[in-house]
């Protein structure tokens, strides 16, 4: 994994999240393909990293899956009329965001080295 894929990975992450945050914030999830980030390239692309330059790379993996298993419970909830749970989820989805973008950029740091 190259400093130009992170700088997409993050890039593309930060986007999805911005839509799908604002798609539940005015009600409009219905307009939005939620499901895109069951689609998301960084697990594969983080299969390329030499585990040497990262010694939290399993952290990376971790919150990354928890972004996913968040960001799926929450459409799940939505899609069975439960929108109200759904939003209660969305503070924790933020949070889990955050955690990811900043082991990426530690990523890169590293992969500059």
């Amino acid at each position: 994994m190259m400093r130009s894929d992170i700088d997409s990975a993050i890039r593309l992450h930060t986007q999805w999240r911005r839509q799908f945050l604002n798609a539940f914030a005015d009600g409009a999830y219905a307009d939005m393909p939620l499901s895109e980030h069951r689609s998301c390239m960084l697990a594969s692309a983080l299969q390329t990293i030499d585990r040497t330059k990262l010694a939290e790379f399993g952290q990376l993996v971790a919150i990354h899956t928890r972004f996913h298993l968040l960001a799926n419970e929450i459409i799940d909830l939505s899609n069975n009329g439960l929108g109200d749970s759904a939003d209660l989820l969305l503070p924790e989805l933020n949070e889990a965001s955050h955690q990811l973008v900043g082991r990426l950029d530690k990523l890169r740091s590293l992969l500059d080295q």
